[in-house]
């Protein structure tokens, strides 16, 4: 998931502070020649699973799917008809016409799924592409934080892991989410944004959706990634699920 620049920052841009209207804050994207070098690409540690020797030794290999899969590009995201993010700081609620500032992300709750984790940023690795969440720390989130912070126009990226060599992770259920349940994003600066699953995805990695997930959006939006398919020979796992979310 490398931007579209060699910085940590990319091109994201500031976060519109000071005088004026706020400027909308654009993600940085990804560059296609170097997508399958990404974390969600065939070397991608997030996609990593408990070992190769699972995928070469097991004739049962695990299979990891959502329920309408898409294995090739993912259709673009509708337009959300939700007014805007549900978000609060200080205790007052937060409209659409006045989106919430900039805030990092410190907590992710999903109860029907049972994550309950805390969330780190992620930068870029001196060849561009992105970090993943650290496999020994794989009960974490990591944010991209080259993009949006949740509640923000546009597109806010969380990755976890599915699972690592020490057993599940924090998205190993993340699969089973269905449209209309609910997520949670509380931030640093007090606040909770909430969000509800519009609808999951699944894509081989090497069609990952790039568009779909870090396109502009003309509200609040919420991506969550992470992998699923099959176990590959090189003991990886073939897909990447995306759950897609819009304000609550």
């Amino acid at each position: 998931m490398p931007p579209a620049a060699g910085t940590d920052r990319g091109r994201a841009g500031g976060h519109g502070r000071g005088t004026g209207r706020r400027r909308r804050r654009r993600a940085a994207r990804p560059d296609p020649s170097v997508l399958g070098r990404t974390v969600f690409g065939t070397a991608g540690l997030l996609c990593l699973v408990l070992g190769a020797s699972l995928a070469l030794s097991s004739r049962d290999t695990p299979v990891v799917r959502i329920e309408a899969s898409a294995h090739d590009t993912a259709p673009a995201p509708t337009t959300p008809t939700a007014p805007a993010a549900s978000a609060t700081s200080g205790g007052a609620p937060v409209t659409a016409s006045r989106p919430p500032a900039s805030s990092p992300p410190t907590r992710l709750l999903i109860p029907s799924v049972g994550v309950d984790a805390p969330v780190t940023g992620l930068g870029l690795n001196t060849d561009g592409t992105v970090q993943v969440p650290s496999a020994d720390r794989a009960d974490e989130v990591g944010w991209y934080r080259n993009g949006p912070t949740p509640g923000e126009t546009g597109p806010a990226v969380l990755i976890g892991h599915l699972d690592t060599k020490h057993g599940p992770a924090v998205f190993q259920r993340l699969p089973e989410l269905r449209p209309g349940e609910l997520i949670h994003i509380r931030r640093a600066d007090g606040g909770t944004v909430d969000f509800k699953v519009r609808t999951l995805l699944q894509a081989a990695k090497d069609h990952f959706p790039t568009e779909t997930v870090y396109g502009d959006t003309p509200a609040p939006a919420l991506r969550l990634i992470t992998c699923g398919g099959r176990i590959g020979s090189d003991g990886h796992w073939t897909d990447n699920i995306i759950v897609l979310a819009d304000p609550a």
